[in-house]
């Protein structure tokens, strides 16, 4: 298969945005993330988080395939606390809300919030810790702990 002309030059996809320390993320639920009920499959939340998180610390200037390229390290998910309150839907329109609220060398706790409007969704709490390239926890970078904390204490980060 050939490409008759090149991609046109449109807007990157969508970004998330910090107000007073908070991460905002928008989400649209696409039928892929649907069962056939056109409600969304229960795991698909943790993926809508897992992309605010990643798109958080993008935007703090965390570049994590850069840590994975240079052998620098990686973050997995440790603990994971979910609440499902109220299904999502085909179309909805939603935004993941992310909190640093606690970090340690090794740890970062966020807790997230899906909401379609003023309507909670899902709640949890997700702890990430920083791994080497052989899977044993490392101390983060020393101004990554910083980054984190700083964002804990509420500082504004323009995106």
């Amino acid at each position: 298969m050939s490409v008759s002309s090149p991609a046109p030059d449109l807007p990157l996809p969508a970004s998330g945005r910090f107000i007073g320390g908070v991460h905002y993320y928008p989400v649209r639920v696409f039928f892929e993330d649907t069962d056939t009920g056109g409600v969304v499959y229960h795991a698909n939340y943790l993926r809508y988080m897992e992309r605010a998180r990643s798109d958080m610390l993008r935007l703090v200037g965390i570049d994590q395939r850069a840590a994975l390229d240079d052998g620098i390290g990686v973050y997995a998910v440790t603990h994971v606390n979910l609440d499902y309150r109220q299904p999502a839907r085909l179309e909805d329109d939603l935004i993941i809300i992310s909190r640093v609220t606690a970090v340690s060398g090794v740890t970062v706790t966020i807790t997230q919030d899906i909401m379609r409007g003023n309507i909670p969704v899902t709640s949890g709490d997700i702890v990430v810790a920083f791994l080497s390239p052989q899977g044993r926890p490392k101390r983060q970078p020393k101004p990554w702990v910083t980054l984190f904390t700083r964002i804990a204490q509420g500082e504004d980060f323009h995106s």
